[in-house]
């Protein structure tokens, strides 16, 4: 390896890691702003650079990107596994999931 790709291979491992602190204290803001429009700012911010929200209100729990915080009775069949809130919204970084979300999972009660 040549001292030029090896200085270049340097700064791109520095600006990966700069790029995963960076997200992190993002993510870290947003779970304390006071201010819903200040949270929404920053998520737009990290949706500009390939970080997604994850909301999965409505869409059937999946262990391998949900985590469960508790559940709700329903006496609807149709919606037993169904997410019905979140406790707290997670991540994705392009599809590589950093944080699932906390979420609140109907459970069918017949």
């Amino acid at each position: 390896m040549t001292t030029m790709t090896g200085q270049v291979a340097g700064a791109l491992d520095r600006a990966l890691a700069e790029r995963t602190t960076l997200i992190e204290l993002c993510v870290y803001a947003i779970d304390r702003a006071r201010s819903a429009g200040v949270a929404e700012r920053v998520v737009d911010g990290l949706r500009g650079v390939g970080v997604s929200v994850l909301r999965p209100v409505g869409c059937r729990f999946d262990p391998a990107w949900h985590e469960a915080g508790g559940t709700v009775p329903t006496d609807d069949p149709e919606l037993h596994g169904i997410v019905a809130d979140i406790e707290l919204v997670g991540f994705a970084d392009r599809g590589r999931l950093l944080r699932p979300p906390v979420v609140v999972v109907y459970q069918f009660q017949g």
